[in-house]
């Protein structure tokens, strides 16, 4: 199977005679020779490319056990199988719409500007510009969307909505975005062959925009329409619920840390790619940058948010600091690639005070949404949007601030304003159709009892709260269930 690289003496020898000299054969010889051995090389860079793709795959993949523990450790004891039956949902309804028609959509080649139009359910696949690997990290990011909405919509909502609205926004919502941006056919694409919107396209290197925008702003609406929680609001409007475990939130937080490092730097898609001829200098060293760059926005982020709520609040919470963490890197997302480590600074600096903000609004306009997730994905994800257009400095054109003038800047404003615009009018529509339905949230005697009782048949462990709580003056029993008998409860 493989080619043999040997050539020996003897071998060249067989073509010389005692008086003649036969130079022609033993070039032939000695040139396939040297061919067989650059076969070698390329199929061994292809292979080393794809061995990077489809790990980075992994690591993004591996943000779903993150958001699953986030969750869970987010809302209240008596919601955790419901949560992580979510979110695992997400990813296998997900993967079957992504490969039936979210593919195609984004990145099915030829195409139009606006959605694609081929390799549906991976047929013609693979293709010259896109293996299995590359389809694979793809699904990763579009499931990580939908796990972004879950929290949003957490502990009201009934199970079949959570169906219908990750099989929608993976299949069809997400792709088309994706397309727009990511896609060589995008009418935003910065690596649009064609005509490139303001001279520069876009530049979304990991998806601030693509994918945290849209999964925060289809959450937005989802926790809009359904209205807060029982018992989100006391009468003064503080808010008065809380998740019931800081040690999942930790785990979660961590869990999407490490998978960030596929998030950002995996978005390269090739690793072994040298800039110059003979230069140590490549794609390998500007990947490094990447996770730095990465690194330095959440640890910035996390203690802006650390110090911040200290002094507004009087502690040191880590859920906040969690939150912070991950805000600092929805925003660098977008830029991570092609920016200064010490932009990034600035970046998880800014997010963090834009993720504060964001929460102090929703808070006072009643808005409850579990998790922070539009707030942390939407909020910051529109900031990395912004702060990558003002600071770009690894790539032309430069950010504003780095003398590139606002052309990026505009086009990056116009990325925000379709993004919000294209969410807005498919899943908010979608959210009001199930409200209407009465398929979106759950009745408020199963809100009270807790979904895990109610709709999963258990709990997903033993626990005790207080026997009597104060929640909008009115007063509620709450479940203490015991490991031999639930349904006692």
């Amino acid at each position: 199977m493989a080619t043999s690289l040997s050539c020996s003496a003897d071998q060249l020898a067989s073509f010389f005679g005692p008086n003649a000299t036969d130079a022609t054969s033993a070039a032939s010889l000695i040139c396939s020779q040297l061919e067989a051995i650059n076969n070698k090389f390329s199929d061994t860079a292809y292979a080393v490319d794809s061995t990077y793709l489809l790990f980075s795959a992994y690591l993004v993949f591996s943000m779903q056990l993150g958001f699953a523990m986030l969750c869970a450790g987010s809302v209240r004891a008596k919601n955790t199988m419901n949560i992580m039956l979510t979110n695992v949902l997400d990813a296998a309804a997900g993967g079957l719409f992504y490969y039936l028609f979210g593919f195609a959509f984004a990145f099915g080649t030829p195409s139009n500007g606006f959605i694609g139009r081929h390799n549906f359910a991976l047929k013609s696949f693979p293709t010259s510009n896109f293996d299995y690997s590359y389809f694979l990290y793809q699904w990763a990011f579009a499931i990580a969307a939908a796990g972004i909405t879950s929290g949003s919509i957490a502990e009201r909502t009934q199970f079949v909505a959570y169906l219908i609205y990750s099989s929608f926004l993976t299949g069809f919502v997400y792709p088309v975005v994706s397309h727009w941006f990511w896609s060589v056919d995008g009418w935003a694409s910065a690596s649009n062959t064609g005509d490139l919107l303001f001279g520069s396209g876009v530049i979304d290197f990991a998806g601030s925009g693509v994918v945290h925008m849209v999964g925060g702003i289809a959450g937005l609406w989802g926790a809009y329409i359904e209205g807060p929680r029982i018992g989100r609001f006391d009468r003064s409007g503080q808010s008065v619920l809380r998740g019931h475990s800081a040690s999942l939130v930790v785990l979660g937080t961590f869990m999407l840390w490490f998978g960030w490092y596929g998030f950002n730097p995996g978005s390269f898609t090739k690793i072994l790619s040298a800039y110059n001829t003979g230069s140590h200098y490549g794609q390998w060293s500007a990947i490094g940058r990447t996770a730095v760059t990465t690194t330095l926005a959440g640890c910035t982020a996390a203690l802006t948010t650390l110090f911040g709520k200290r002094i507004l609040s009087g502690h040191w919470n880590v859920t906040d600091v969690c939150n912070g963490l991950l805000g600092g890197f929805a925003a660098i997302t977008a830029g991570c690639s092609v920016v200064e480590p010490w932009a990034a600074i600035v970046c998880g600096f800014v997010a963090a005070v834009v993720l504060i903000a964001c929460n102090k609004l929703a808070e006072k306009a009643k808005y409850d949404d579990p998790l922070e997730a539009a707030q942390l994905h939407g909020g910051c994800g529109a900031w990395g949007v912004i702060f990558t257009a003002l600071l770009l400095r690894r790539n032309s054109p430069y950010g504003l601030f780095m003398g590139g003038g606002g052309k990026l800047l505009a086009a990056h404003v116009i990325q925000i304003l379709v993004v919000a615009g294209w969410v807005s009018a498919t899943m908010g529509p979608l959210f009001f159709i199930l409200h209407k339905l009465k398929l979106l949230r759950i009745s408020p005697e199963d809100e009270m009892a807790g979904m895990d009782l109610t709709r999963h048949g258990g709990f997903a462990y033993v626990y005790h709260d207080d026997d009597d709580v104060q929640s909008n003056g009115i007063q509620l029993r709450k479940i203490e269930p015991t490991a031999t008998t639930p349904s006692s409860v």
